[in-house]
């Protein structure tokens, strides 16, 4: 793992079978962090803190949580956030593909599936590359003929 991002976790949701809502458990140690600062566009999450007293980082915004702490991350830029340790915290979502998440700090946007990473900056008009080529046949319909 990347310096600043190390943690133990265990996959709940798998582990009990489920198949529409996925859980991990993170234990984080002092300043690490579970993911960089992201949004989901098609997916809410929801944190749980267990133990300790991580650091929220939302909406521009940090605050300490404590156990039992519950915090909803809506889907979209309203639900950007990052979890910073000391702490145990229990993250659940739905298990819904395809999904779009953005990075904010990094302006990169990840596709899954295929599980790709893309910075936004490389953005192309939607009809880039869709040319047709000079000559070839276009197919039309008649309503009557």
């Amino acid at each position: 793992m990347r310096e600043g991002y190390r943690w133990r976790s265990a996959k709940v949701g798998s582990r009990l079978g489920a198949s529409r809502i996925g859980g991990s458990l993170y234990d984080l140690g002092d300043g690490e962090r579970t993911f960089p600062n992201h949004f989901h566009h098609g997916m809410e999450e929801w944190l749980i803190v267990v133990d300790g007293t991580p650091t929220l980082r939302a909406q521009g915004h940090e605050r300490q949580l404590r156990a039992g702490d519950v915090v909803c991350f809506p889907t979209g830029p309203q639900g950007v956030h990052q979890v910073r340790g000391p702490g145990v915290v229990l993250m659940l979502s739905a298990t819904r593909s395809p999904e779009v998440i953005e990075y904010v700090d990094s302006g990169k946007i990840a596709a899954g599936p295929p599980g790709k990473v893309f910075r936004a900056a490389d953005a192309v008009d939607y009809w880039e590359g869709e040319e047709i080529a000079a000559g070839a046949e276009t197919e039309t319909t008649s309503g009557a003929e």
